[in-house]
């Protein structure tokens, strides 16, 4: 997986509700776990922008619901410091679903997406309508 150029703090814990911002027919989901999380023992996982995630939908579709899906953090409120000294937070936490190679499973995204996921995943930025 591709380094990040900034350093994100993780600010999604487990058990986080988060809103679910393409068209999949998913609204609301929370996360169970974060792939590739090293962490000490005992410790609950966390994510930031940019960590794909295993999570459970809680509200949505009929057909969604109770479904466990993979999805990439694209936003959060806690805001983090790009390398070029610039600060930015969003007004939400939001996620995108994907599927194992990490492409979306939505044709749209909704609202802006983190500059920092255009190297590790080109078609979720090419996918959104804005880049910040």
């Amino acid at each position: 997986m591709i380094g990040l150029k900034a350093k994100i703090p993780r600010s999604l814990g487990t058990a986080s509700r988060i809103h679910c911002a393409d068209n999949t027919g998913a609204k609301v989901v929370e996360i169970i776990s974060v792939k590739k999380y090293r962490g000490v023992k005992n410790r609950h996982p966390r994510a930031g922008i940019g960590d794909m995630i295993i999570a459970s939908v809680k509200k949505g579709t009929p057909e969604m619901r109770k479904q466990i899906v993979t999805g990439v953090v694209i936003r959060q409120k806690k805001e983090f410091r790009r390398p070029d000294g610039i600060r930015v937070s969003f007004e939400d936490n939001a996620v995108v679903l994907i599927d194992e190679t990490g492409i979306p499973k939505g044709s749209e995204i909704k609202g802006p997406v983190a500059r920092e996921l255009a190297n590790r995943f080109p078609k979720i930025t090419s996918t959104a309508t804005i880049v910040v």
